[in-house]
Order: C-alpha cells, then sequence, then structure tokens
C-alpha cells in the first residue's frame, strides 16, 4: 500500500466526517428548537469533525514514516546469522542495501548469497505486513476521532471556537517549523565555517585580495597557493548585481506604472502574462543567450569602440540576469501600484494634479513598501544566480569593478568547491561553508537596510 494511497484515503475520511458532522449538528439543531438554537453554525461542527478524524491519523502516519525504515531494518537483520549481525555497521549496511536491492529487483541473483536471498523474502512479507497495518491503524483513528467529534455535537458547544484553537496551534506550528528550518540551515553553515576558519584566519577571509583555494598537496608543488581573500568574490558579486538592477529596476518599475495606470484593459490582459513568461524560462536558457549571443556583441562592440572586452564579462551576465529579473520587479510593482486605493487616485487628479503628479506625490510613496520589496527579491535572485555567471562571466577571481573584464561571484565558487568527491576536512571544500554563511549574512543586511528605508519613509508619509 502506497503512502499515496493512504493519504488519499485519509482525506477520503476527512470529507466523510466533514459531512457527517455538519449533518448530526443540523438533526440537533432541528431536535432543540431550531438551527438557532446551536451556538456554531452546522459547518463549524463538520470542521471540527474532520480536524479531529484528520490531524490525529496524520501525525500517526507521520511518525510512522519517519520510523519505518529503521524498524524494518532492524527486524531483518535480527533475522539474519549471526555472524552477519557481527559485521562493522558499514559492512553490515552494504549487505542489508544489497539484500533491499535484491527483493526490490533491482540487484541480480548471481549477486547475493542465501542469506540475503532468505532475509529479502522476510523483508517483503515484513514490509507488505506493515503497509497494511499502516492503512489499517491511520483509518482507525481517522474514524475514532471523526466518532468522538461526532458525539460532542451539543447545542451548548461552541464548535466555532474549538476550530479557530486547533487552527492557531496548526499556524503556530508551521511557522515553528519554518523557523526551526531557518535555524537547522544556519547553524550546519555555521558550524562548518568555524573549521574552514579554524584553519585559515577570518581576517584573511574576509580582506584578502585573492581567491585560489587549490592547496599544495607537496611542498614543492606550484600553482596551488591556497589564497582564501573573500573580497574579489564579493565585488565580482555585486558588480553583477549592480549592472543587472539598472537594466531590471528602471524597466520593470516603468513597465508597471504603463500596465497600471495608462495601458488599456485589452492591452494589459495581453502584455502582462507575455512578459510574466519570461520568469517561467529556464536560467540555463539565459545562460546560452548570454555566451553565445550578447557576449560577442558587446565584445565586438567594444572592439569597434577601441575598447578591451573579455571574451567573458561581467557586462554580459549583467545585462541577461536584468532581463531575467524585469519580470519579477515589473508583475510585483503592477500588484502593489493597482492595489492603491482609486480614492487617492481621484483625490489627486480632484485637486488638479497632473497625472504624472499624481504618480510621482501619491502612488509610489503608498506603493513603496511593496516596491521595495520586490526590488528586495530581485537583488536577491541577483546574487544567488549561479548559471548565467558560469556561462557568461567565467570563473575567474578578479578584483576589478571594470564591468568589462571576466569575473565570479560567491555562488558559483560554492558550486566550483563542492562539485566532485570533496574531503569534508579540507580547507578547500570547507572554504564553500564560509562564504554561503558570509552571503547569508549580506542578504540579512541588505533586508535590514531595506526594512529601514521603508519604515522611515512611511513615518514622513504618514
Amino acid at each position: 500500500m502506497q503512502t499515496s494511497t493512504v493519504f488519499l484515503t485519509l482525506l477520503a475520511l476527512c470529507a466523510v466526517s466533514f459531512f457527517i458532522g455538519r449533518h448530526r449538528s443540523r438533526l440537533v439543531g432541528m431536535a432543540g428548537g431550531g438551527l438557532s438554537s446551536l451556538k456554531s453554525l452546522p459547518k463549524h461542527y463538520g470542521y471540527m469533525a474532520a480536524l479531529w478524524a484528520g490531524l490525529p491519523a496524520l501525525l500517526l502516519l507521520v511518525v510512522w514514516l519517519v520510523l519505518e525504515a529503521t524498524v524494518l531494518e532492524t527486524l531483518v537483520v535480527a533475522s539474519l546469522p549471526a555472524e552477519i549481525q557481527g559485521m562493522p555497521d558499514s559492512e553490515r549496511g552494504l549487505y542489508y542495501n544489497q539484500l533491499v536491492g535484491f527483493a526490490l529487483g533491482n540487484v541480480d541473483t548471481s549477486q547475493v548469497d542465501a542469506a540475503q536471498i532468505e532475509g529479502a523474502r522476510y523483508y517483503k512479507e515484513v514490509a507488505t505486513v506493515g503497509k497494511q497495518l499502516k492503512l489499517l491503524l491511520v483509518c482507525a483513528v481517522a474514524v475514532l476521532g471523526g466518532l468522538l467529534a461526532v458525539w460532542r455535537v451539543r447545542p451548548d458547544f461552541r464548535a466555532r471556537n474549538h476550530v479557530e484553537s486547533i487552527f492557531k496551534w496548526i499556524l503556530f506550528t508551521c511557522s515553528f517549523i519554518a523557523v526551526l528550518t531557518t535555524l537547522g540551515i544556519v547553524l550546519s553553515v555555521l558550524f562548518e565555517a568555524i573549521r574552514f576558519f579554524q584553519i585559515i584566519n577570518i581576517s584573511d577571509f574576509l580582506f584578502g585580495l585573492q581567491w585560489s583555494p587549490q592547496m599544495a598537496i607537496r611542498a614543492d608543488q606550484v600553482g596551488a597557493s591556497g589564497s582564501f581573500g573573500f573580497v574579489p568574490l564579493l565585488v565580482g558579486t555585486l558588480l553583477i548585481s549592480f549592472v543587472a538592477m539598472l537594466i531590471a529596476v528602471p524597466v520593470g518599475l516603468m513597465s508597471a506604472i504603463y500596465l497600471s495606470e495608462y495601458a488599456s484593459r485589452r492591452f494589459r490582459a495581453f502584455t502582462k502574462p507575455v512578459l510574466e513568461i519570461l520568469a517561467g524560462v529556464p536560467t540555463v536558457v539565459y545562460g546560452f543567450f548570454a555566451a553565445l549571443t550578447v557576449a560577442p556583441f558587446i565584445r565586438n562592440l567594444g572592439e569597434g569602440l577601441g575598447l578591451t572586452v573579455a571574451s567573458e564579462s561581467a557586462l554580459a551576465a549583467g545585462l541577461v540576469m536584468g532581463i531575467m529579473i524585469i519580470p519579477f520587479v515589473m508583475s510585483l510593482s503592477d500588484d502593489i501600484i493597482s492595489a492603491v486605493p482609486v480614492t487617492m487616485r481621484e483625490a489627486s487628479l480632484g485637486m488638479g494634479a497632473t497625472m504624472n503628479e499624481t504618480i510621482r506625490k501619491v502612488l509610489l510613496p503608498a506603493a513603496l513598501p511593496g516596491i521595495v520589496g520586490g526590488i528586495l527579491l530581485a537583488v536577491s535572485r541577483a546574487i544567488g544566480e549561479t548559471m548565467i555567471v558560469v556561462m557568461a562571466a567565467g570563473l575567474s577571481a578578479k578584483l576589478t569593478v571594470n564591468p568589462l573584464e571576466a569575473v565570479t561571484t560567491i555562488t558559483v565558487q560554492i558550486v566550483t568547491l563542492l562539485v566532485g568527491d570533496q574531503e569534508f576536512d579540507s580547507p578547500k571544500t570547507l572554504a564553500a561553508f564560509a562564504l554561503g554563511l558570509v552571503l547569508f549574512f549580506v542578504t540579512l543586511l541588505l533586508n535590514v537596510i531595506a526594512l529601514y528605508v521603508v519604515r522611515k519613509y512611511r513615518e514622513q508619509y504618514e
């Protein structure tokens, strides 16, 4: 029995519990003198029955899925001969994985021994019983919870308050999980970064002007200096992001103003979805466009003007990245500007202001928080982009602010350091976590600055 089947069965039981609870409340209400005798609407009693049926069963299903693999392995290993149980953990794990592969039909008979064949048979039996038991227990808990909820249906029972309390705890749990997930990500990066800073001086990392993470294996090895200066990567990231925002912010914002204030409904209904299609284009396609079209065009144009332009440049990557980000800025800004109350427009125009003045002095200040949020989202997208930079800007970590030269970014170097077989005791590999930690704080700083600007402008506006 697949987990999806169990989940769909649980949803069906929740729906049945909802209708039974609602119907039961109507019967109780009519017996007590009408539906007005109920302290809550019939649908609230239905919601209560559905929640009582679904939440405990869902919790049981989650716990089962978490423990299922461990319990199954324990039972199967316990059925194997004693000499196999006495193997080291790594060898026993490989032996068990081969056994499971044979049970699932992924391993040929010639690759397993008699004990594994017998263990695979036992594995199938236990797995089949476990799937049936999982479905039975989930359905039993759901039915029991639904029946208890239906039994509690009384005219004086405030089901609405009960349902709202449950939803409050559900929302709190989701928020708590989100916070824990964020904290786990930060701590996992932080611990590995601390290991890196125990090997490499933190000042050399933050203020170093050379990035060459290749560590020398021998004392006489040439070309592996092991320089971990973070500054060239930060400058390259900010340079490409700056070029991208020079393209995306003006074009996206002006497009949003035109669509929301000047364009006809027919033109808006056609143009906005077409522009938003750009947001669905894979970044690798933008990378090909940057490498095969934009970069050669910029190089030829620069040579025609007597300038020295690298075959891979920050300008090419920034231009294409800006084109990619335009839909984000345009769509979000358009929605925010359109959400400004019509009364503010009408009041401004009624006072004799022109449309231009209304946009500059009324609409944009009112929509500033949303616009700043959209721009911040675009900046985060630009900072985190990898594929376009790899294909259009290269991997060279140069400390330069010239957009005509090849540069690289933090995210590109993180990917480069973690590609392939890596040893997590090497400073070269651990440097990726240090870069990730610094990138996290850079993004956090941008968010804090944006919130400060929005709050200050809001106070002046209000």
